[in-house]
């Protein structure tokens, strides 16, 4: 019994498969990346920052816990050496920490080398860095996607959900405002409609 033969335009269909599907994840990605920075209604708003007991990334042997959180409103900001954007973020988080600005940082589904890497050669804006290898804590912020920040009140309630990159037009616009009304202690109506 004879093996049936490919005509030559199916063994190139065969070949064009893998370069398609590469193009549409191409596609995909770039949509992600290019969407602009936007605050989104999340399920974590006015809700405690989820439990956890994580290494802190510049010593894996100590662990970090909800009750090591700045208790005063800060930036909970996800990030990883990986994500393009992270890095087109990096300089004005580092501009945000040199003017007093405390952030914590999670660092999702990251090499340590590269991690450390990263802050070493960039700077380290962080109060304190989060390993977060398993990803698990940022799913319970209900993160989707690197980079995303979180404001957190001095309670430890999250109060806003930044998506995309943090830059100086949604810190002036958005961030900036909500962070003071925290900081001001200001009336629970006006927090919500400044920070969501």
């Amino acid at each position: 019994m004879s093996k049936p033969v490919m005509k030559k335009s199916q063994v190139k269909l065969w070949f064009l498969i893998p370069f398609i599907m590469f193009l549409a994840f191409i596609v995909m990605l770039f949509f992600r990346l290019g969407k602009p920075t936007e605050v989104i209604p999340s399920n974590a708003l006015n809700k405690p920052v989820p439990d956890f007991s994580l290494p802190l990334l510049s010593d894996t042997e100590q662990t970090v816990t909800n009750s090591n959180l700045p208790k005063q409103p800060f930036l909970l900001n996800i990030w990883g050496s990986w994500c393009p954007t992270c890095k087109v973020e990096h300089p004005y988080l580092m501009q945000l920490h040199e003017q007093g600005v405390p952030i914590v940082g999670v660092n999702y589904k990251d090499e340590l080398g590269n991690a450390l890497s990263y802050l070493n050669e960039r700077g380290d804006p962080f109060l304190l860095s989060i390993q977060d290898l398993s990803g698990g804590f940022a799913i319970d912020l209900g993160l989707t996607g690197a980079p995303e920040t979180f404001i957190v009140d001095k309670t430890g309630n999250i109060r806003q959900h930044i998506v995309g990159e943090i830059n100086a037009d949604n810190w002036q616009s958005r961030i900036q405002p909500c962070m003071s009304a925290l900081d001001n202690e200001a009336e629970e109506t006006v927090i919500a409609e400044v920070c969501q």
